[in-house]
């Protein structure tokens, strides 16, 4: 299997001097910080907050000010903004409620918002496009880079393969989170997450 992080850190050691851009799609603060202390000594980083999953629109809410609290110590990395929407999760979702978590219904949501965040790379004229989601220890980085170059490779778009958790990427994002006070959510962020967070699933 393919080592993500080693992969990405052969593509910045080719980058030399070269400093280029890169949107990152951040699925929160937390988990935001670390990724972005890796990330902004070689690119230029412009954050893409876009989460249509997070239910309901008060926790997107309050997890869109925990990320704004991170990039206030990141004052290089501009935010691109996105309306909250929340239908297109639902959209993405529709038939696959009853998958389980971490099943299709989880890859469908990793579709949608890597697609948008392709999407919006290329329509700007970035050099990589990235996620944070594969800081997560439950997250799987080979479904996230595999969509991530899929959607990435049609939309001529470099993806930068990664797998944050990796060198203690996560255990750094949550000290720095905790340094920060930052809002840690006990869930993904859809409402099926947050029933079987409830259910102890």
């Amino acid at each position: 299997m393919e080592n993500f992080q080693l992969t990405m850190e052969r593509e910045i050691a080719s980058l030399g001097e070269k400093r280029p851009s890169l949107l990152l799609q951040s699925c929160c603060g937390p988990c935001s910080t670390w990724v972005l202390e890796s990330l902004t000594p070689h690119f230029r980083v412009t954050l893409l907050y876009y989460n249509p999953n997070i239910q309901p629109e008060a926790e997107y809410e309050l997890r869109l000010q925990n990320q704004l609290r991170v990039l206030a110590e990141f004052p290089e990395v501009r935010l691109l903004p996105c309306e909250y929407d929340g239908e297109a999760f639902e959209l993405a979702a529709r038939g696959l409620e009853p998958e389980p978590e971490g099943g299709a219904r989880c890859t469908a949501c990793f579709e949608l918002r890597l697609g948008k965040a392709v999407e919006l790379a290329a329509l700007g004229g970035f050099d990589y496009v990235t996620t944070t989601l594969s800081v997560s220890p439950h997250k799987d980085a080979a479904r996230l880079n595999a969509i991530g170059r899929r959607l990435a490779e049609e939309r001529g778009v470099l993806w930068l393969p990664a797998d944050f958790k990796k060198r203690d990427g996560y255990k750094k994002s949550v000290e720095q989170s905790k340094k920060l006070d930052l809002y840690r959510q006990e869930y993904c962020g859809c409402v099926y997450s947050r029933a079987n967070r409830g259910s102890g699933k």
